[in-house]
């Protein structure tokens, strides 16, 4: 159960900034997932009257503020054009509709969970976040910095030539995932994303330049690339077991999961 002493709906980010400084003070995002907790709060910070909950498209990056609905990414357009249906694929399983018409990207990004789709699925792009304080780091650091007391104002998708396939596998359709994994290029960047381990979503690091020159592969080179690099990840990608799966479930996973989604960036699987 939630105690909240005080709740205040803030006319800027500053202001907000300001509030939360306080230990026990908290933004509250779309309250889906906070108010499972038992807490004191001193201070509930609310957002919802600062405009941050749309998605603005430049001519070089997406601009979509912390408010912003989860369903509103699923079904935005020139997103699931951009990301060829990935973003609604990371989004479509996560409980549903009338859950993710209140749960935030702001609340996924900022809390980093393992069980994150989402963070998974940003992850998978050129991802930045805005911070009031800090300024605006890429997600890929951001995820493994100490949580704070800042404030996430806009996540920002950078435009780059971008080719991503999302995939995860579930015990049940709407519950939490026991592995998610994201393939893709970025330009000429190849990158793997494995969420749910069950631990934060990380990029694997590929030292070994397996997949490098991808783009520039035969088909059959591609084929070996493959399926070299799915061993190396689950070599290298450390899991561990909870309820949902055990550590060597997951790494099993790891390997199968990473092979069909660069299966489908290389062109031997179609899309979902």
């Amino acid at each position: 159960m939630l105690k909240i002493k005080s709740y205040v709906k803030v006319k800027s980010v500053a202001e907000a900034y300001e509030l939360n400084q306080k230990k026990t003070a908290i933004v509250l995002g779309g309250m889906v997932w906070l108010k499972m907790g038992n807490r004191n709060i001193s201070t509930a910070i609310d957002l919802s009257g600062l405009g941050l909950d749309t998605i603005q498209e430049f001519d070089d990056e997406f601009v979509i503020g912390c408010m912003t609905p989860l369903r509103e990414l699923e079904i935005n357009e020139s997103l699931n054009e951009y990301t060829h249906g990935a973003i609604q694929e990371s989004l479509r399983h996560i409980v549903g509709v009338q859950f993710r018409n209140c749960a935030t990207v702001g609340g996924s990004i900022w809390g980093r969970y393992g069980f994150s789709d989402v963070l998974t699925m940003f992850l998978g792009m050129d991802t930045w976040v805005e911070l009031y304080d800090a300024g605006k780091i890429p997600l890929t650091e951001f995820v493994n910095r100490k949580k704070d007391n800042d404030i996430l104002v806009n996540i920002i998708v950078k435009k780059q030539p971008l080719r991503v396939c999302y995939m995860s596998q579930r015990n049940t359709k709407t519950d939490f995932p026991v592995l998610t994994c994201v393939a893709s290029m970025i330009g000429e960047e190849a990158r793997t994303v494995i969420g749910a381990r069950p631990g934060h979503a990380v990029v694997v690091e590929d030292k070994d330049h397996i997949l490098k020159n991808f783009k520039n592969m035969t088909k059959k080179q591609r084929e070996e690339a493959i399926r070299k690099f799915a061993e190396y990840a689950a070599a290298n990608v450390k899991t561990s077991g909870n309820m949902r799966a055990s550590a060597e479930y997951r790494t099993l996973l790891v390997e199968v999961l990473t092979k069909r989604t660069w299966e489908t960036i290389g062109g031997m699987k179609d899309e979902y």
